[in-house]
């Protein structure tokens, strides 16, 4: 019974082990396999979740505004999902490229918890490295560093190459006879996107947040932290002043919303496009808190000194924009926000990194600098772009004007602070030696370990000639007068014993009549010069060279 039991208890999972999705090892897919299963349910969970939402708009609006019936809902949903990866339309008269980067975190979300599946499910853990090659601890980590990264890198490309191809399928759906995306750009969004998530799901599989920058090296980590930290300082301070914008002009906002007069389902759903827009928002405060501003259109301009606009889009959000004219002197601090930033990311920077050198530490505070700017530049080319023809064709701000004022305050206050930071934890602790003095020190001190140190009591004993003449590390031995030669000693005792063997060999004289040995007993003999010498007659001499074989 019990037997039976056990049986009836381990069915259901050796039934189930049989299909693709067991857990055992010999089911487990190549990772391109995996790969473009995680991109078709992305893809699927994407479009379901906005096709539910157009759908409620279709429901609530009139009908003629997402096409005719339920195929138009769906190319309206598929031109979504396209709008989420920042990819653009064209429209009769212009192009619309102004698009919520809001809607990005949909798909961002999906794709990273497909990577997280995809990883798990091709087991990117056990195919690291079990073999590195040998050398120092150093060569070691940076072996196996290089073979994460490329691990991550076939991931990220694994994911993003079928999604790209789904995406152009997507395109050529979406195509009505009003909007017409560019194919063009579908395929480039989709993948980049996609690869950026999928590496970043792969290395955090890999391992835990915390230890996700180890894989690149200290210095390149210790610049990508520093723009990562200027960037987040300049969007909280953006942030800050678009929400204190909405409470200053909070009236002018809900005006325009009562104009618009949506209805409850259509409220909801403004409200919704509002909040998808309030991440551009944050980058337009970004670029009003760097200099240049942006502008509604062409001909205006909203920057820190003055105001110029003229009609504005009939959007609640734009209801906080300021009065057009000249702006008050104290706005004109908050050009001090970027020198900030870029103080602080040059601290971080060298905390990270220190250099023994005092002029490289501000280089690499500038350095730091230059990635802020890039990176604030796309973010800027992100949040604009054209919202039709005519008027509309500018909307947002300047890439490359943000870029350059970025990069110049940010950079000069990076490599200030870097500097003096840098000078600071010189002058507290000493930095480790570089990595060829570190070598060059453990071959000098492996060799003086063979080296023997001289023990000022030890007894010299008297080596030979050339040894004093060519090392010059003894004097030359002199011999003394009363010196008896042991070797015709030795041979003539020797004879004489065999004389003494020999029947008609006189009588040799016995030990006890031979002469004494100068010295006694208890003393040492003084006709010896080379006490190391036996009786054979054998002379072991030193090589003063043997060190310098070893």
């Amino acid at each position: 019974m019990t037997a039976l039991l056990d049986q009836l208890r381990t069915a259901p999972r050796a039934v189930l082990s049989r299909f693709p999705f067991g857990d055992d090892e010999e089911t487990r897919r190549p990772l391109p396999v995996s790969g473009m299963l995680a991109a078709v349910w992305t893809l699927g969970a994407g479009l379901a979740v906005l096709t539910t939402l157009t759908l409620a708009g279709w429901i609530a609006a009139p009908r003629s505004a997402f096409g005719a019936g339920l195929p138009g809902v769906f190319r309206t949903a598929c031109q979504l999902w396209l709008a989420a990866h920042h990819a653009g339309f064209a429209i009769p008269g212009g192009r619309v490229g102004l698009l919520p980067l809001g809607l990005m975190i949909l798909p961002g979300t999906l794709l990273y918890r497909a990577g997280l599946w995809m990883a798990r499910d091709a087991d990117l853990r056990l195919r690291m490295p079990a073999r590195l090659p040998k050398g120092t601890p150093r060569d070691v980590e940076n072996a196996r560093r290089r073979a994460q990264l490329l691990l991550v890198a076939q991931a990220g490309i694994s994911l993003a190459a079928p999604y790209a191809l789904l995406a152009g399928v997507i395109s050529l759906v979406a195509r009505n006879e009003v909007t017409q995306p560019f194919l063009g750009e579908a395929l480039v969004s989709h993948l980049v996107l996609a690869f950026l998530a999928g590496s970043v799901a792969t290395a955090r599989t890999i391992g835990p947040w915390r230890s996700m920058l180890r894989l690149l090296p200290e210095r390149p980590r210790s610049v990508v932290v520093g723009t990562a930290v200027a960037v987040s300082v300049l969007l909280a301070a953006g942030m800050l002043l678009v929400l204190a914008a909405i409470v200053v002009n909070f009236g002018e906002v809900q005006r325009l919303s009562d104009v618009l007069s949506p209805g409850f389902v259509g409220g909801l759903l403004l409200l919704l496009l509002e909040g998808l827009y309030l991440l551009n928002a944050v980058i337009w405060g970004l670029s009003y808190i760097a200099g240049p501003g942006f502008a509604i259109g062409t001909g205006t301009l909203v920057a820190p000194t003055g105001v110029k606009l003229s009609a504005v889009p009939t959007l609640p959000l734009l209801g906080a924009l300021p009065m057009s004219g000249t702006s008050p002197t104290w706005v004109m601090a908050v050009i001090a926000v970027p020198f900030v930033a870029g103080a602080i990311a040059g601290v971080v920077v060298v905390r990270i990194a220190p250099t023994p050198t005092i002029e490289a530490a501000p280089l690499w505070g500038f350095a730091c600098g230059v990635c802020s700017g890039a990176t604030a530049g796309v973010l800027a080319a992100l949040s604009g772009g054209p919202l039709g023809g005519a008027r509309l064709s500018a909307v947002g701000p300047s890439p490359w004007e943000v870029a350059l004022s970025v990069t110049l305050e940010v950079g000069v206050a990076a490599g200030i602070s870097a500097g003096i930071a840098n000078l600071w934890l010189i002058s507290r602790r000493p930095l480790a030696p570089p990595e060829p003095v570190r070598k060059a020190g453990a071959v000098i001190a492996k060799a003086a370990g063979r080296v023997r140190v001289a023990d000022k009591n030890a007894r010299v004993l008297p080596g030979h000639w050339l040894d004093a003449t060519e090392a010059d590390t003894q004097p030359i031995p002199v011999i003394k007068d009363d010196w008896t030669d042991e070797h015709a000693a030795a041979t003539a005792e020797t004879f004489d014993d065999i004389r003494s063997r020999r029947p008609d060999s006189p009588k040799s004289p016995s030990r006890s009549s031979r002469p004494p040995r100068p010295g006694g007993p208890d003393r040492p003999r003084r006709d010896i010069v080379d006490e190391s010498d036996d009786r054979g007659g054998h002379v072991i001499y030193v090589d003063p060279y043997a060190w310098d074989r070893d």
